[in-house]
Formats: C-alpha cells, structure tokens, sequence
C-alpha cells in the first residue's frame, strides 16, 4: 500500500473541477442493440443529459468522454453544439478506459479536482455535485453514494436464501465520483494490470486514502435494466415545465452590397445582403428572440446591444449559442423549433434542409426537431415589394 496524503482541512473548494465521462459500455444487460448512453429519453441522448448538467455548473472547468470507438458516429450525433473536447478511445474494461481516460486529459494539475462519472446516470442535478464538491473541505477523495434501507440476504448458486446480511454499514455508490487528478492517476498506475475494480473509490482505497460518503439523491439512477429507462423518463419528466417562446424579426436589403444573403447561417445566392449591425442573420435573429423569451431572458438587444461595435458583422450563431447556453444554465432543453422566413425571394425551400442542419449544429438539436420553412404575403407590404425578410420563429423548451 502506498503511503497516504496527508488529511486536509480547508474551505471547501472554488476552483473548479473536470469531469470524466465513462461511456465506453455497451450495457448488455438491458438488450439494446445500441449502447445504452445512446438511447434517448424524451427525444434527447441519455449521454446527453448529464453532459449538459455538468457544463452548466458554474465551476465546471471542462469535461471529456471516453468512447467505444464503433460509436464514434453516435456520440457525435450526441454531443452537438457542446464545448468538449475530443473524445477519448477506452479499452477493454471500465478501469482501462479509465486509467486511458486520466492519461489523455491533457494540462491537468495534480491538485486539479476530476471527477468522474457514469454515462448512464442522466439523472444527475446541480444540487449532487455542490454536495460532493463540499467533501473537499476535509478529505482528498468522495462519492455519491446511498445507505442501504432493504433487508439483505445471501443465497447460493440455486438462489437459496443463507444468512441475512447486516445493512447498518452498507452503502450503494453512485456517481460522481471526485478526487485529486494526481492521487487519482497514481492509484491507476499502481493497480495490477488484470486487475477490474468496481469502481475508483476501491483503487483510491487502496492507495490509503480514505473515501468521504456523501449523501447522495435516490433519483441518481444507473440505467441498467429495460426498466430503469422508464423510471429515469418519469424522473425527468416529472422534473420539466414546458415553456414556449415566440420572435419575430425584420431586415431591409441593403442595396449597395453584393450578396449572398445570409438565413438560418446559411449563406444563399442573391443579388443583396441584408442590412444589419451584426450580419443581419433574420431567421436566426427570431429563433434567439424565441428562446431568450421562452426562458424569460429579454430579447437580443439585452445581451448583444447595436450600439456596441465589439458586434459589428458577427456571425449571428453567436447569439444563438449564448441563448443556448442560458437556458442550460438553467437546466433546460429544447424540445422542437419552427421558423418561417417571409419573403419574395430568393426562395427558400431548396436551402430548408441545410439550414435546419445548420441550426442543429448550433443548437444540438436533433434535425428532424427543427422545421424551417417560408411563405409569401402575396406581393404586399414591404416583403411583397421585396424590400427585405421578416421571420417569425417558436420554441419549445423543457425546464
């Protein structure tokens, strides 16, 4: 056994923390031809949640997965318009991916707090990790983790019930997990080479360093039956309030530019741009309008005023991307997007597949969840004479 660290005693953290996603399982156990991380709930990955959870947190400083490599196309599809960095190969156990996982997070400290977490618990809240973080104050090593309330009994191999087991000093672990990078690393490194652990805090221990239980939440599941993926929706369900936002937004053309005219961030062949302090983007304009209402945040000239040049020709998913980034924040989720351009030209409906892959890209949201189409105003008012766009967009958003 190594020598243990020192114990510690400080306030509890405020530096921040990485994560460490294991999400290189198959999880046989539940019957799915795909990966269990990458089955949905409620229209989203289960990877998905807890990735957004953690990257909401105010100290979270960046997170990583490690990845079976034949669902590279999966997790890609999972993870859009997330701030990540690039995924990690695992190997052929959890405590291999792992230790790959440690050795490929690069520019960590060894007093960086990493920690480490399940792909298959979606069900994880701000609330959980504060928690954990709070175990810092005292020790170098916690868990998520629940007493043990049902009575426990040993049986043999023809499922005869033995002795029953005494529950008093039994503790279900959860995830996250934290610890110090470095302790964490060294554990790994010393570990014999065929050996599987459980999980880190059973290598942690055997370093000498002792594994603070922190309370953790009953609705903290492990999807790992067909069952627990109905449990986890009603949990996540049962959490969410549907709210709805709506924007509209107008651009003249500007005569004196060359187009093309940019929509929905897709640049579209006509004679004039539109005219704007930002790059005049109408469709995208509406859809942030849209979200920033839903979620009760303003409108875009709150948070990206026209009287301040630091805006001057931005990309317009700029804006969409920190709305985005608001309502997860809040711990909130798109549900679906509708978006109507109106206009005489140019014409829209050959660029309405490219555009809703366009906003996917930005928002995350699966493509067949965005509609984005155009009409006319039969060659009335200012559209009708075709003296510019005005879009109308409404969003869907859990909470």
């Amino acid at each position: 056994m190594q020598t243990p660290p020192p114990p510690i005693n400080k306030p509890a953290p405020k530096q921040g923390f990485y994560v460490l996603i294991a999400a290189a399982g198959q999880g046989q156990r539940l019957g799915s031809e795909t990966a269990k991380q990458y089955l949905t709930i409620a229209g989203k990955p289960i990877l998905r949640y807890s990735l957004e959870c953690f990257l909401s947190h105010p100290l979270c400083k960046g997170a990583r997965v490690i990845i079976d490599p034949k669902d590279a196309k999966l997790y890609a599809n999972s993870v859009i318009g997330l701030d990540l960095q690039g995924a990690i190969a695992g190997a052929e156990t959890r405590q291999r991916s792992v230790f790959m996982g440690l050795k490929a997070f690069a520019g960590l400290k060894s007093d960086d707090i990493l920690l480490i977490h399940d792909a298959a618990r979606p069900c994880l809240q701000h609330a959980d990790i504060d928690h954990l973080l709070e175990a810092f104050s005292t020790h170098r090593a916690a868990s998520l983790a629940l007493p043990i309330t049902s009575t426990l009994r040993k049986s043999n191999a023809d499922q005869v019930a033995g002795v029953v087991i005494d529950r008093d000093s039994l503790w279900a672990m959860q995830t996250p997990q934290a610890f110090y990078y470095g302790d964490l690393l060294r554990a790994h490194e010393s570990a014999e080479p065929d050996e599987n652990s459980p999980d880190d805090t059973s290598l942690i221990s055997k370093s000498g360093i002792d594994v603070k239980l922190v309370l953790g939440n009953a609705q903290n599941i492990k999807i790992t039956y067909p069952e627990d993926l109905i449990m986890a929706e009603k949990i996540l369900q049962t959490e969410r309030r549907t709210v709805t936002g709506l924007g509209f937004d107008v651009h003249a053309f500007d005569k004196t530019s060359i187009g093309p005219v940019r929509l929905c961030g897709v640049d579209v062949t006509h004679n004039h741009k539109l005219a704007g302090h930002s790059d005049a983007d109408v469709g995208l304009h509406a859809l942030t309008d849209a979200l920033l209402g839903a979620i009760g945040e303003g409108d875009i000239g709150r948070h990206f005023p026209p009287s301040d040049n630091a805006f001057k020709d931005m990309d317009s998913a700029v804006f969409l991307e920190h709305a985005i980034k608001i309502m997860q924040g809040k711990n909130g989720s798109l549900n679906n997007i509708d978006l109507t351009l109106i206009c005489e030209e140019p014409k829209i409906t050959p660029h309405a597949a490219v555009m809703c892959a366009r906003i996917a890209e930005i928002t995350g949201l699966a493509p067949e969840r965005i509609n984005v189409k155009a009409t006319t105003t039969e060659q009335l008012g200012f559209t009708g004479r075709k003296e510019g766009i005005a879009a109308q967009a409404i969003v869907c958003v859990r909470l």
